[in-house]
């Protein structure tokens, strides 16, 4: 799902929800999007309009968030428990749903982790630092 084009990251929300609304098959990428936009009821009818929100522009200083980061973030913790990378996050993860009783509310959390570490990286024009992303999940735990 990697991709420096906006719109294309944008069109696999579109089509995978379009998909899902239609009961039709979907690649394996498609089921994992389509199962957090299930999570997310709240953006539901704005996947309807792909016109409009292919150029929508979200401007965090104004009070909006990005729906579509948003989405991406629950994929990305996905993939990284899926794959235990950076190394101990599997763990970290299950401990944290366990705590906190549901899957969906331990990736919000773990998300204000994510989008720190990126954006000190993205700040200092550095890499991610994975060991103190780790050390962030582990104090809310």
């Amino acid at each position: 799902m990697i991709s420096g084009d906006r719109n294309q990251l944008r069109q696999v929300f579109f089509e995978a929800w379009r998909k899902h609304q239609s009961g039709e098959v979907m690649e394996p990428l498609e089921e994992m999007v389509s199962s957090v936009v299930m999570e997310h009821p709240e953006y539901h009818a704005m996947l309807n309009d792909r016109e409009k929100l292919l150029v929508q522009e979200f401007h965090p200083e104004g009070g909006e968030s990005n729906p579509f980061l948003h989405m991406a973030m629950h994929i990305s913790l996905m993939e990284q428990v899926t794959t235990d990378r950076p190394a101990g996050i599997s763990s970290l993860y299950r401990r944290l749903c366990q705590r906190m009783g549901e899957e969906h509310e331990a990736e919000h959390q773990l998300m204000e982790c994510l989008g720190r570490m990126l954006w000190e990286a993205q700040s200092a024009n550095q890499l991610p630092d994975e060991q103190a992303y780790l050390d962030c999940i582990k104090r809310i735990l």
